[in-house]
């Protein structure tokens, strides 16, 4: 581009700063023709199209950078900035019979590396993902649609990547595990192979990491939904949203589908005032039970940190029926939690075991905060002093001093409802762990 004229030069660097001004693009084709570099006039005339689909001057300046015969037409006046106006409507330019027909495709061809599709069809990769966009059942490539929903495949993770809590991990293999990995004692015994499990507790304590554990050890897909994956503002939606999940589990059998925060999406119906949120639950009724579909396969894991909000016929036999608690992470696993947020951080001589008697309590976002006030307090002396020092003991142990179990507010609400309302024995478990701390 040495040799350019100035003028050219500058229309250039003009139509870098306004990519969009299809007048502006057009006068830089022109001179660019007139020049004699057709093959920049034809990149640039593509471009113009693809901002004006069925401009006559850009097909015009095209057809003619390509060497097709074309019909005299009148010079690009230069750009010259004005007002803005309103657009007019101008009627199509209906080109002569005597014109020779010109060869788009030919053309599309040619400036294929220039101008990307403008549509991808079914199938064909993203240009700008390289992974397949398949459309919808009606063809609008809607995000709602059930292939739209995240199915992770089988993964590595399993029960034993959990650290500690052994009483969770045996509860969880003699109520749900075992009867799912045994098909010949399953079948004399006459046990479907599907079940709900309702997993209850603090919040940040670990209830979807232990569900993504479950489901490596069933060998199955997860797919995890919330409220926001299925409410809908318009009616009939989120019914249909609630179908297309489950219609993709049962697609996808063995498959996990855990319902996060179920409170939310399972929230009591006598105290909803949103009727989406009341069919919502109903059709996640109807689901559960398998009545419009077989659901052999289909493992139904819930968390919420308040069971005693969620609509009580989610828990019936036949649905969500099992429980389990999951309370903070014990001593092994708040040791395996620390070692996990403080791998990757500089630490010098830190001493675990005194930090796990101190964090008694703690839930597993409550260590990762301390984590991150110990490496906060280094940096800023590392910044004061302009020396950079290790994270140590003592400052694991003043941000462990600072910081108050997220845990005791849930405990003190639980505390109520597992003494006042334990309706068919389901907090017995809450009960138990409260008599042990001599928290009753």
């Amino acid at each position: 581009m040495s040799d350019e004229s100035p003028l050219i030069t500058s229309l250039r660097a003009a139509v870098a700063a306004a990519p969009g001004d299809v007048p502006l693009r057009l006068h830089l084709a022109q001179l660019l023709l007139e020049a004699g570099n057709s093959e920049a006039a034809v990149a640039e005339a593509a471009v113009a199209l693809t901002h004006a689909p069925g401009d006559p001057q850009a097909r015009d300046l095209m057809l003619r950078a390509m060497g097709g015969p074309a019909a005299p037409a009148a010079p690009v006046a230069p750009v010259v900035p004005a007002a803005p106006q309103t657009p007019s409507v101008q009627p199509p330019v209906q080109p002569p019979s005597s014109r020779e027909e010109f060869d788009w495709q030919a053309a599309e061809q040619e400036v294929g590396d220039v101008v990307p599709p403008r549509f991808v069809a079914p199938d064909q990769p993203d240009a700008a993902t390289g992974f397949e966009r398949p459309l919808t059942s009606d063809g609008s490539g809607d995000a709602g649609d059930a292939d739209a929903y995240d199915v992770e495949a089988p993964g590595g993770l399993r029960l034993a990547d959990v650290g500690g809590m052994q009483e969770v991990k045996q509860r969880l293999e003699a109520a749900f595990l075992a009867p799912m990995r045994n098909p010949e004692l399953r079948k004399l015994f006459g046990k479907s192979l599907r079940g709900g499990l309702l997993l209850y507790g603090p919040p940040g304590c670990g209830k979807t990491f232990i569900a993504r554990a479950i489901a490596g050890e069933l060998g199955a897909s997860f797919m995890s939904v919330s409220l926001s994956d299925v409410l809908d503002m318009y009616i009939g939606q989120s019914e249909k949203n609630v179908h297309e999940v489950f219609r993709m589990a049962r697609r996808k059998a063995p498959c996990v589908v855990f319902l996060d925060e179920l409170d939310a999406l399972g929230a009591k119906r006598s105290r909803s005032h949103h009727s989406g949120l009341r069919n919502a639950v109903n059709q996640l009724l109807i689901e559960l039970d398998g009545v419009e579909g077989d659901n052999e396969g289909v493992f139904v894991l819930a968390a919420t940190n308040v069971p005693w909000d969620v609509d009580i016929a989610l828990r019936r036999p036949g649905r969500l029926d099992r429980t389990l608690l999951v309370l903070p992470p014990d001593e092994p696993a708040r040791e395996a939690i620390l070692r996990y947020h403080l791998k990757d951080r500089p630490i010098e001589s830190v001493d675990l075991g005194k930090l796990v008697k101190v964090t008694e309590g703690f839930s597993g976002a409550d260590l990762a905060h301390l984590c991150d006030s110990a490496s906060e307090s280094a940096l800023m002396d590392s910044a004061r002093t302009g020396t950079v020092r290790m994270i140590n003991t003592k400052d694991l142990l003043a941000a462990a001093k600072q910081l108050r179990p997220s845990t005791e507010a849930w405990f003190a609400s639980a505390r109520n409802v597992a003494l006042f309302a334990n309706d068919g024995g389901m907090y017995d478990d809450l009960l138990a762990h409260l008599k042990k701390k001599r928290k009753l």
